[in-house]
């Protein structure tokens, strides 16, 4: 009972703990979002969100390497840190810019992929993972 009530966190349990965020965050992205962006690319080229005046082209293109290149690698816990700075970054302009203004609920999951992707970049991949295995 000491021990569940414990604040105290084993290497082993955080490792576990990152490796599971990482994986289940970056699947759920990849799956239901980076794919369908992928198999949608020719109806979306021309309609998608443009932010940064780049093009509805690039910006599609720009969000696709985070959803698809970028979390591949975060997955695989292969240069995460570096690799999960365009998901970030993705996540925040959906936030705080192509849903601007909208109510709370509609922004939930952009809220939640955000708080889940910037806690593996505070944290790292972990031990279970390709840095991991790497010594990095």
């Amino acid at each position: 009972m000491k021990r569940l009530l414990s604040t105290a966190c084993s290497e082993m349990s955080f490792n576990v703990s990152v490796l599971v965020i990482r994986v289940t965050f970056g699947l759920m992205l990849l799956l239901n979002h980076g794919i369908d962006k992928l198999k949608t690319f020719g109806q979306r080229q021309h309609s998608f969100f443009d932010p940064f005046h780049l093009g509805s082209t690039t910006s599609l293109m720009l969000v696709l390497f985070a959803e698809v290149f970028c979390v591949v690698f975060v997955i695989l816990g292969l240069f995460t840190r570096i690799m999960v700075i365009p998901i970030v970054i993705s996540f925040l302009v959906v936030v705080f810019l192509a849903q601007k203004g909208q109510p709370i609920a509609k922004s939930e999951l952009p809220i939640l992929f955000l708080a889940g992707f910037t806690s593996i970049l505070l944290m790292g991949s972990g031990k279970y993972s390709v840095d991991g295995a790497m010594g990095k």
